[in-house]
């Protein structure tokens, strides 16, 4: 059955079916089946068949989440944009469908033992709230930077917090500590088969809400998030673009595509605290091979796309999930002509976890 658009003041909402637009889809099928053949012989650590898996494993513990548009929108980018909303996911973010995935994943023996993490936010929320659900513990190291709301949502969902400071490697070290203390099952934020699988099932609601999509803009951080979508994505369709949006602050990414091999930044600099990991031994061949580009977005373009998102949108998102709003409005997306036929473009907006002291303090700036 075809979908509807529902009006709401400036935006609309996708409905549950299909919209009456074809999707856009390769001239040959042979290229369609070289493709997947492709994706299946790279050996990726996860492929449309565990991505499936994952959808149909999570679907009890999960909301499918709406896609808006917004007229308004589409004349200031040039384009239609349709914007997947997991900021109404929940735990307030897309990250308890990985999660979810991987908790749901476990035998009775290994989830007896609990999990463990380390997180700056919405992995831990998200986790925490996976676990809570499946009714075993969840300990989760967070760094000591990480945004209140974020520390405060673990706790609602009773993880137990454990602190560590700001760099990965003391995150990396301390959740190794708890590993050993308690025997949980280490469930990395990114860098884990069942995550990536989890995430990529918003690419399958995504193409199956706006089919006309032809271009999916993804916040880049460790890479669980386009990984999983560039999977499913370029499975269903393999003409279909995927891009990365990714903070000029923290562009391992961009460097990582550029030099051909994964670059690891000796620090970071943002406001988009989600985007603030580096890419994962089995997220970075995925994204090496399956993104098509990384647009890179300054602070100020971030924050000017996160008002966007609440003045007309009418959604509070966070800076990390605004980034595919400010990377479609760049000029460095307006002015590749690489990009100048990206007419339908489905953009994930990732999370609505916010620190408001400091959003209103980037506002004044």
């Amino acid at each position: 059955m075809a979908g509807q658009f529902c009006t709401f003041g400036s935006f609309q909402c996708a409905s549950w079916g299909t919209i009456g637009f074809k999707r856009r889809v390769a001239p040959i099928f042979g290229v369609k089946m070289e493709l997947e053949n492709q994706i299946s012989e790279e050996k990726y650590a996860a492929d449309i068949s565990s991505i499936k898996e994952a959808e149909t494993r999570i679907k009890p513990f999960i909301h499918k989440t709406p896609v808006l548009s917004s007229e308004s929108l589409n004349t200031l980018s040039g384009k239609r944009l349709f914007f997947k909303s997991e900021l109404f996911q929940k735990g307030g973010a897309f990250k308890i469908r990985g999660a979810c995935n991987a908790v749901f994943s476990l035998d009775d023996a290994q989830a007896a033992k609990g999990v463990v993490t380390h997180s700056s936010g919405n992995h831990a929320a998200a986790l925490a709230l996976a676990a809570n659900l499946r009714g075993i513990a969840a300990y989760i190291v967070i760094p000591k930077n990480a945004p209140k709301c974020k520390v405060e949502n673990v706790m609602r969902y009773g993880g137990q917090v454990i602190w560590s400071e700001a760099t990965m490697q003391s995150r990396e070290s301390t959740a190794a500590k708890v590993l050993q203390e308690t025997g949980a099952v280490l469930l990395h934020p990114y860098n884990d088969r069942r995550i990536i699988s989890g995430q990529g099932t918003i690419a399958l609601e995504l193409l199956e809400q706006a089919p006309q999509v032809d271009t999916i803009i993804v916040p880049i951080s460790g890479g669980g998030l386009i990984s999983g979508m560039a999977l499913a994505a370029k499975s269903i369709n393999p003409a279909i673009r995927v891009i990365a949006a990714e903070p000029t602050g923290a562009n391992d990414a961009a460097q990582s595509k550029a030099a051909g091999k994964r670059i690891i930044l000796p620090h970071t600099n943002t406001i988009a605290d989600g985007l603030r990991a580096f890419l994962g031994d089995l997220t970075w061949p995925i994204v090496r091979d399956l993104v098509d580009d990384v647009i890179t977005v300054d602070d100020k373009e971030i924050i000017e796309a996160t008002k966007l998102c609440y003045e007309i949108l009418k959604v509070a998102v966070e800076p990390s999930g605004a980034i595919g709003l400010a990377a479609v409005l760049s000029d460095s997306f307006k002015n590749n002509l690489a990009w100048k036929d990206c007419n339908h473009i489905g953009i994930v907006l990732s999370g609505g976890n916010i620190d408001l002291g400091v959003l209103w303090d980037s506002f004044k700036k």
